[in-house]
């Protein structure tokens, strides 16, 4: 029991004090811890809002020397040409030139402008998807000799398309033969292609075998390759000394792209603001895109790729129909059933869907000759 006139049990806070309330922080001391607050916030507003005004100079000088390409894109009505789908991804047409000259025709180092009539077809055509949500993408090479209804010229070869009307009715060909619409336009010329290898530093090839050189064509030993713009254009314009001929070169040029897209990567660029810009700095100097593409769009295209793996990107040809002649020329045809299944795939962003359904198509695996 408590000794007589112990207090009661203490409280949970502790024994009661006779202690008086906390004396009031002085009001001089209040101001001045207020103004040491605001001016702390205020100094981290200036270098946000700086850090962010930086970034978006850098985003937006960059983006800026790219260059841009006018009229790249049909004149028929809204009615003659593929309806969009909304949210069904990004669809994008990239164009790789054999200009036959020595100066640069693409690119804000070009000399003239990317298309005159009859001065350069389009050596390598490529339909790029990019899924709604950036998490795949699907590459299909269209083959240059693919034998097409083009507008306003009867069938010919699909590289001639753009011979006769530039990247407008490159682009109308395509729309029309797959029935998806073209959002964006890329062209390049070799010159570029070899520029903007050296730029990156080159990348390794792997060539599973060895390749005999025939003609005019260069011989491959086996083994990985560090090359460079010149080794690499040798290597992907190459098509004589291939079994598949030029269907064997659209894998090279495939193989290629996924090794400069590994090489991207690894580097950290589409992770990092600043070496994204420096990134399109140098694609600006080689590469022209369409005007409908402003410099916003651009960069956050750039920016929205940069979870984007080498595995979630699938490499293909068109589904391959044989070979046969026409008006005197070889030709390739399209397996029409199959091609038909993948450009509704690609149209309404089921490209997974697809892929898992049709295992056996022409996709690219590691061994490429």
């Amino acid at each position: 029991m408590p000794a007589s006139g112990a207090s009661g049990p203490e409280s949970p806070e502790g024994p009661e004090t006779a202690e008086s309330p906390e004396t009031p922080e002085p009001p001089a001391r209040r101001r001045r811890t207020r103004r040491v607050l605001l001016w702390t916030l205020s100094m981290l507003l200036v270098l946000v809002v700086g850090g962010c005004g930086a970034l978006y100079w850098t985003a937006e000088h960059y983006a800026s020397s790219v260059h841009r390409i006018p009229d790249a894109f049909p004149t028929a009505p809204e009615s003659a040409q593929p309806r969009p789908v909304p949210a069904s991804g990004l669809n994008l047409l990239l164009v790789g030139l054999d200009a036959r000259s020595d100066a640069p025709t693409t690119g804000s180092a070009a000399k003239g402008p990317a298309w005159q009539a009859g001065a350069a077809r389009s050596d390598t055509m490529m339909l790029l998807h990019l899924s709604d949500d950036r998490r795949s993408a699907t590459l299909v090479s269209l083959p240059r000799d693919t034998w097409v209804p083009i507008p306003g010229h009867g069938e010919a070869k699909l590289n001639a398309a753009y011979s006769w009307g530039g990247p407008a009715l490159m682009t109308e060909t395509v729309q029309n033969l797959t029935g998806i619409r073209i959002d964006h336009v890329a062209v390049i010329d070799w010159n570029g292609f070899r520029a903007l290898t050296d730029a990156v530093g080159g990348v390794d090839i792997t060539v599973p075998r060895t390749i005999e050189g025939v003609g005019e064509a260069r011989a491959w030993e086996a083994g990985t390759h560090h090359m460079d713009g010149a080794q690499a254009l040798l290597y992907v314009r190459e098509r004589y000394g291939l079994p598949g001929g030029d269907l064997d070169r659209t894998k090279r040029q495939q193989n290629f792209l996924r090794a400069l897209m590994l090489k991207v990567m690894d580097s950290g660029t589409l992770t990092s603001p600043s070496r994204l810009g420096g990134l399109l700095g140098t694609v600006g100097e080689v590469v022209g895109v369409d005007d409908r593409l402003s410099n916003t769009d651009l960069y956050q295209l750039a920016w929205s790729l940069r979870s984007l793996r080498a595995d979630d990107v699938r490499f293909m040809n068109a589904p391959f129909g044989g070979f046969d002649t026409r008006d005197g020329q070889s030709v390739v045809l399209l397996d029409e059933g199959p091609a038909a299944q993948l450009w509704e795939a690609v149209r309404n962003d089921r490209t997974a869907q697809y892929f898992q359904e049709h295992r056996t198509g022409d996709l690219l695996g590691t061994d490429v000759d």
